[in-house]
């Protein structure tokens, strides 16, 4: 491998340049650079040569051009092994350069903020960077790319060892870490510009991911994993305590998130395999916690609990002194909370930021991705029909509402009784209707003598309204539509129960 004589810097992150640079004068590198990175080069002693100056071509529209000239990407391209690539360059007085180090403008943390303008996005798309990039990618036996600068101490290393050279593994390696880094880059902005009008599946749909971290296996432990984050979502997770998060713990963090997210008095959600097997609000977030542990504490060994507000020293004794608890997701926790919850070693505290809630639900196939809207509709309450000869009461039409609301986070077939803005009982993923009203009866025992039931789905046959009946639930709700509606009315009716048509349906699988 040859010696690194040349070597063009302009970045975008300043973090660990200078020090890079200074590395690289030892060696005897001559360094070109640009713009606002020249000048801090410069202030800290270092020699530099303007691209400007080496091009012959001053920068211009307000910084849009600076790299884009043959100078720059002929000394990129060249292979060094081709006669004719070497005789070109000296025809048109044109120097190789063996190193690009290049990160690009922040366009993720640009369209990050609240009230970023579309003019502010388009002026945060580099142009001239991601071109250097892929010039010096492509011709990477003779080109050296780096796009990270946590590189740069390794870097330095290695041509300390080998006498101002790399090793063909290395230029390989970040080879490809520039593609993937471009490849998220240009995702960001298309998925940015598609989301800046109504949205609509367009004919290609790319996504980006960055590792943020590998995981001990996957759902088993046979599986490997990793976990990425993508470019769409705008919130991300935190974790300030415990154990490292398992593959299914970020699922089910997920879910208990995504629940608890729903409502805007204190709330709260245990969960077991991604479904609820207790959800409440409350005057209090303690209240809530203690409602939605009561509902299934036998379920609630090993489960993961979402709050949807600052948790309390009260709330944190009273998850410490539950049943074996994971994890624990909320938006933040008082410095008593953390205090009394980081008594339990290995509980893991998650904080969830998540400004804006992300609008796609992405499933992988074997044949493909199945991309859709994500269920965020709310029913309204003057879009309800009532159906049968009774009338429910206004506690009763708020707690189906309640019931309502979190049948949609429930695995279909999903069933969920209520008392009040708690859930007694819950059946989840049967293959029968009935059956998963059967569980859901089953759980709630004495307490499902009045309370009120919600369905995700039509109800195909009356025989889950005559279980219900027969458990004391007086009030229903559920989408209709089903070819024997007549006849589940009439089983309403008999029992002097009420029932509630939505008009939409919430099934989750």
């Amino acid at each position: 491998m040859a010696k690194i004589e040349r070597v063009l810097i302009s970045v975008s992150d300043k973090e660990g340049i200078v020090d890079f640079a200074k590395g690289l004068v030892k060696f005897g590198i001559e360094i070109l650079s640009t713009g606002g990175t020249a000048k801090l080069l410069k202030e800290n002693g270092i020699d530099i040569k303007l691209v400007s100056d080496y091009t012959g071509f001053p920068e211009m529209l307000d910084g849009r051009v600076k790299t884009l000239h043959p100078k720059i990407h002929g000394g990129l391209l060249a292979r060094r092994d081709n006669k004719k690539h070497m005789e070109e360059l000296q025809k048109h007085n044109i120097l190789p350069i063996d190193m690009v180090v290049v990160n690009l403008y922040p366009f993720e943390e640009t369209i990050s903020k609240p009230d970023v303008t579309l003019e502010t996005a388009i002026e945060n798309i580099d142009i001239g960077g991601p071109t250097m990039l892929r010039s010096a990618a492509k011709n990477y036996e003779s080109v050296t790319v780096i796009v990270n600068p946590t590189r740069y101490p390794e870097i330095l290393k290695e041509l300390e060892e080998k006498s101002g050279e790399l090793s063909l593994e290395t230029k390989e390696n970040l080879r490809t870490e520039v593609f993937s880094h471009t490849a998220r880059y240009d995702s960001a902005i298309c998925n940015y510009l598609t989301g800046t009008k109504e949205f609509k599946f367009a004919d290609t749909f790319t996504l980006g991911f960055t590792k943020t971290q590998e995981l001990r296996y996957g759902e088993n432990p046979h599986q490997k994993a990793c976990f990425y984050k993508d470019t769409i979502s705008k919130g991300s997770l935190k974790q300030l305590h415990g154990k490292e998060l398992s593959f299914n713990n970020i699922l089910d963090l997920d879910s208990a998130f995504s629940i608890s997210a729903e409502f805007e008095k204190p709330a709260a959600v245990v969960i077991k395999h991604t479904n609820p097997c207790g959800t409440a609000c409350g005057k209090t977030l303690s209240e809530a916690y203690s409602q939605a542990l009561a509902c299934d504490p036998v379920s609630a060994f090993g489960s993961i609990v979402g709050l949807n507000m600052q948790v309390d020293e009260e709330t944190a004794k009273a998850i410490v002194s539950s049943p074996f608890v994971e994890a624990v997701i909320a938006p933040e926790f008082s410095e008593g909370a953390l205090r009394i919850l980081k008594g339990k070693k290995n509980m893991r505290l998650i904080i969830a930021d998540s400004p804006e809630r992300g609008k796609l639900d992405i499933k992988k196939v074997e044949w493909g991705m199945l991309l859709q809207e994500k269920d965020l509709r709310q029913v309204k309450t003057e879009k309800c029909q009532i159906v049968s000869d009774r009338k429910p009461d206004d506690n009763e039409f708020s707690s189906l509402l309640f019931a309502w609301k979190i049948s949609k986070h429930v695995k279909s077939n999903a069933i969920v009784l209520a008392q009040g803005t708690r859930t007694v009982g819950i059946g989840a993923g049967q293959m029968s209707r009935v059956d998963s009203v059967k569980i859901a009866c089953r759980k709630a025992g004495e307490l499902a003598k009045g309370s009120v039931m919600a369905s995700d789905a039509f109800f195909p046959f009356p025989d889950a309204v005559e279980e219900a009946a027969k458990a004391g639930v007086k009030a229903i709700i559920q989408p209709g539509g089903s070819l024997r509606d007549k006849e589940v009315i009439e089983a309403v009716n008999k029992h002097k129960m009420a029932m509630v048509f939505t008009g939409m349906r919430h099934f989750k699988h």
